[in-house]
């Protein structure tokens, strides 16, 4: 079982939502479609669908063209942010309408909606009316309704945005488990970065309809393509600072140098941009091992265990991630470090010269 797009594009009045597109998909797969609203991400996911049809390319369904083919003529559920129910219909009706349409047995109708009933929380609930429960509740039962009729392509846009934190977590690791078992491709689309690293499986980022990078998500999360997948993949944003690549050593915009390692031996002399994420900032002076900044804090939000320091540093906004609660007063300079080993490199042009890792640098002295 495959789902693979060949040069798949669409436009709508003339804007371009999806540029030349290239994805395979395998059976019993979990795919991530990560990147900020208006990223194309809904648009991508219509075209698998067949809800809409691309200006050029072609879609394949197990090897089988199915580019013009009705949405009602594929093996595909859908699921949304915004929760569809049929309002007419009990919680255990809706969940048991399309195995019905498929003509299931009555047992089987019945074991599978207790099946999902059990996993989605809604047991209580079999009985009600969409009107009669919240709406998170609804949100669960159109998932329900999804996961039951038990189709090749499950697509996800955002579907558990509306659901608390507690099932939400509960349903990020519930949900790879039951489509790896299922043998269906599971396509989920989100904004949230860490959301595409606890689901799993492949991650294709997403930017302005183009499709940066597609992997497996702790690879495209460690080293991502470009610039530009660098920053989708990061929450809060990616810092970045210049350095200058001079012979075999590393110069930084404070003065301080690094001497250059195998990874990035090859790279030609020049201005590159160093990327790192919030929560590899480091509070207090660095250890020999570590570069070391002074940075005034501009904001603090405190998020219970942790604290977002966002900082003027080197001309640039930075944002840490540090552990605790920390009162901190507004324009106060703090030493902060950053371990070497956690810096991507990228040229001119936005491509990655160095991916992060002890490999990139040596130490000084």
């Amino acid at each position: 079982m495959t789902l693979r797009l060949h040069d798949v594009s669409k436009s709508v009045d003339g804007q371009v939502h999806i540029h030349p597109v290239n994805l395979e998909m395998q059976k019993g797969s979990m795919n991530v479609l990560l990147g900020p609203t208006s990223a194309g991400k809904t648009s991508l996911m219509r075209l698998m669908a067949g809800l809409d049809r691309p200006d050029t390319g072609k879609i394949y369904w197990n090897g089988e063209d199915v580019t013009g083919a009705r949405v009602q003529k594929r093996d595909v559920a859908m699921v949304y942010q915004q929760f569809v129910n049929y309002p007419s219909m009990s919680v255990y009706d809706n969940i048991a309408s399309p195995l019905r349409i498929q003509k299931r047995s009555s047992e089987e109708i019945e074991a599978r909606v207790r099946e999902m009933a059990e996993l989605l929380q809604l047991t209580s609930l079999l009985e009600r009316k969409p009107d009669e429960i919240s709406g998170g509740q609804q949100q669960r039962c159109a998932i329900a309704r999804a996961l039951a009729k038990d189709v090749g392509l499950v697509l996800m846009d955002e579907p558990l945005a509306n659901l608390d934190y507690k099932l939400r977590e509960e349903l990020r690791s519930e949900i790879p488990r039951l489509f790896a078992n299922s043998g269906s491709i599971f396509v989920y689309a989100t904004t949230d970065p860490e959301e595409a690293l606890l689901l799993g499986g492949q991650t294709a980022t997403l930017w302005e309809g183009r499709v940066t990078q597609f992997g497996p998500s702790m690879e495209v999360y460690r080293s991502p393509i470009d610039e530009i997948t660098a920053r989708v993949f990061s929450d809060p944003p990616m810092n970045f600072m210049s350095v200058r690549k001079d012979g075999r050593v590393l110069h930084f915009p404070n003065g301080q140098t690094l001497g250059v390692g195998e990874a990035l031996g090859h790279v030609p002399d020049g201005e590159l941009q160093a990327g790192f994420r919030a929560h590899h900032l480091e509070l207090g002076a660095a250890s020999d091992a570590n570069l070391s900044f002074d940075a005034k804090l501009a904001v603090t939000e405190i998020t219970g265990s942790e604290t977002f320091i966002h900082v003027d540093c080197l001309g640039q906004k930075w944002t840490g991630l540090v552990p605790g609660v920390h009162p901190f007063t507004v324009d106060q300079t703090l030493p902060i470090a950053l371990p070497p080993q956690h810096i991507l490199y990228f040229d001119a042009d936005g491509n990655l010269a160095a991916p992060a890792g002890p490999e990139t640098f040596k130490l000084r002295g």
